[in-house]
């Protein structure tokens, strides 16, 4: 089933706005059929995007159907985490673990526990009518976990999130991605890269869920340490942020209760960019403002999913497990997790090291 996106040409586009207008019946509720499911749009002509893209919730709907078989391959059978920007992109937007109450019976929910030790129903979204469903709850971005609905202990992937430093330029985002691209090559396994859709790159790595979350986190530990060491002016593994140069490759990301923005999601910034799959050979010269709402779909339609092989590429961990046993033996203990999860052993003391060093400093004696 192919959907086209009414949006994307400029909003003020006289065809774009006649649509808009035709859209909406009088009780300001929108109703569309998908794969044979009726899905109610509430609000269809609500600005989300309005400081430089124009787009309304029915577009950003029409968007993600344009896309579904990428966007729900990013997802497939995944819990979701719904990340809500109910007064649009411009506005704070909320966390919400659990699935709404009244979410309709074709949807289907999982039950997950978390490191607090409470547990919440969550979404899992299989088909396009479910896409239209999260984007009317106001969910700009997917957020999965790296786990699938069957195996909720043991992540399937491996997620490799590059984000720079104030003033780091995009060129030296993308030659740490290569740098992971052939160090993940050394170690027989396969990187998807795709933009973040903000300043970063995202590496995700199918892997065999054979391992769970904490040596998962341990592996990307590992990486993150080894790219540090290949390119030390370029890439950081440090966790405190007065530590860090460059571009940070942020290894909590796989840690548990942990998500990242997946493959064809919208961005709540200005120009609406898409975190889009890209093939290796793109890297080296792409620019992420060219990949947003307007755009992509007509990518889609031309050249289809970059990371349509992926679920053909689980690979072993093993290699970097031995990595991290090496780095343990001389010395390299855990790095911090984020602040919401208990210490973990070997764990160094989780606090900044400048408020470390004031606290480790003796008081000076007072004096006549």
């Amino acid at each position: 089933m192919k959907h086209h996106l009414p949006a994307a040409r400029p909003a003020s586009n006289p065809d774009v706005a006649n649509q808009r207008n035709n859209a909406a019946p009088p009780n300001d509720t929108h109703i569309l059929s998908v794969d044979g499911h009726q899905v109610r749009v509430t609000h269809p002509q609500k600005l989300y995007f309005s400081r430089q893209a124009k787009l309304t919730k029915l577009d950003l709907v029409q968007y993600y159907l344009s896309v579904a078989p990428g966007a729900l391959a990013g997802i497939l059978n995944r819990p979701l985490v719904l990340k809500r920007f109910v007064n649009g992109a411009e506005a704070p937007a909320f966390y919400q673990k659990r699935a709404p109450a009244d979410h309709p019976a074709w949807l289907r929910t999982v039950t997950l526990s978390f490191p607090s030790g409470r547990t919440a129903d969550e979404l899992v979204v299989n088909d396009a009518a479910g896409l239209a469903r999260l984007v009317n709850l106001g969910c700009i971005e997917l957020h999965p976990h790296a786990i699938r609905a069957d195996d909720l202990d043991r992540p399937d992937e491996l997620r490799v999130d590059l984000d720079p430093g104030p003033g780091v330029p995009w060129d030296d985002v993308r030659k740490v991605a290569f740098e992971v691209h052939a160090f993940l090559q050394e170690l027989g396994l396969r990187g998807w890269p795709k933009t973040s859709g903000s300043r970063g790159m995202h590496i995700d790595v199918r892997i065999q869920p054979r391992w769970g979350f904490e040596q998962v986190r341990r592996a990307a530990l590992a990486l993150s340490r080894a790219i540090e060491r290949r390119v030390p002016k370029l890439a950081t593994s440090k966790w405190w942020k007065e530590e860090r140069h460059g571009v940070f490759l942020d290894y909590n990301q796989n840690a548990k209760d942990r998500t990242t923005a997946s493959a064809y999601s919208v961005r709540p910034v200005p120009d609406a960019r898409v975190s889009t799959p890209l093939s290796w050979k793109e890297v080296a010269d792409c620019d992420p403002a060219d990949f947003t709402v307007f755009t992509v779909p007509r990518r889609f339609a031309a050249i289809g999913d970059p990371h349509a092989e992926m679920e053909a590429h689980a690979g072993s961990l093993e290699k970097l497990l031995e990595i991290a046993t090496r780095d343990e033996a001389q010395g390299l203990g855990d790095a911090p997790w984020p602040p919401h999860f208990r210490k973990a052993a070997g764990e160094a003391q989780r606090v900044a090291p400048s408020r470390a060093r004031k606290a480790g400093t003796p008081k000076r004696p007072l004096t006549a």
